[in-house]
């Protein structure tokens, strides 16, 4: 009598097949997608939270010390922050048509997209230097050289420039964070790391890069058009 010793097709075996950019503690690539979607929607959800804690923040002092926070407004650039805002939401639908074109495999489109929203996120950091800049030259840095000589308290006026670096930059430092992974992306598009089943890291910095857009457009009219033109 014979004794069978066939190996049933699962097992080991099976992850043996997978293909390289399916990790081993997923059964499918559906499943490894939505932990990927998941696990940036809960980051996502953090992020809400720390930039919440400073919008509710700005409106309680904006409350309390309305006329210098207005008055601290009319110091900045309204076609700056404006040209950054068209920046920024062109940089989305680039960002967009990149994420589509992973979805569809087709390389050269993914790449040319990829350099577009760079270019754009590159574009977005040179306006806001421009803004610094020009703050820096006009003694409006919140410390022991900030000079004050219009209408309003100096020191509340100081406290609204204190709100406009901290989450201003906090949001330019995502910026940059973000230019260092589209980089990142670039060279694994190069490397033929995605395909039309692979390509959940350009589909998640999408949704960053969409945060990054929309945390823009409530700073922008919070510190720029809410305190009205200057007359």
């Amino acid at each position: 009598m014979s004794v069978s010793t066939e190996v049933a097709p699962h097992g080991h075996g099976e992850h043996a097949e997978h293909p390289e950019y399916m990790r081993h503690q997923f059964d499918d690539m559906d499943q490894q997608n939505s932990a990927a979607s998941l696990g940036m929607w809960l980051f996502m959800m953090t992020e809400v939270m720390f930039f919440g804690g400073f919008f509710l923040g700005y409106s309680i002092y904006r409350s309390e010390y309305y006329e210098s926070f207005v008055n601290g407004s009319h110091h900045l650039a309204m076609f700056l922050g404006g040209l950054n805002t068209v920046v920024l939401i062109t940089s989305s639908v680039t960002m967009a048509f990149a994420v589509r074109a992973a979805q569809l495999g087709k390389k050269n489109h993914i790449t040319a997209f990829l350099v577009m929203t760079l270019l754009l996120a590159c574009t977005f950091m040179v306006v806001k230097f421009i803004e610094y800049k020009d703050k820096w030259d006009h003694h409006l840095i919140p410390g022991m050289d900030f000079i004050w000589t219009d209408p309003g308290d100096p020191r509340t006026v100081q406290l609204f420039y204190g709100f406009y670096f901290c989450m201003t930059g906090m949001h330019g430092l995502h910026v940059i964070i973000g230019v260092g992974l589209i980089i990142w992306l670039l060279i694994r598009v190069k490397q033929n790391k995605f395909n039309s089943e692979y390509y959940a890291p350009i589909e998640n910095f999408g949704l960053y890069w969409h945060f990054v857009d929309l945390i823009w457009i409530f700073l922008f009219p919070l510190l720029y058009l809410i305190g009205g033109l200057h007359e």
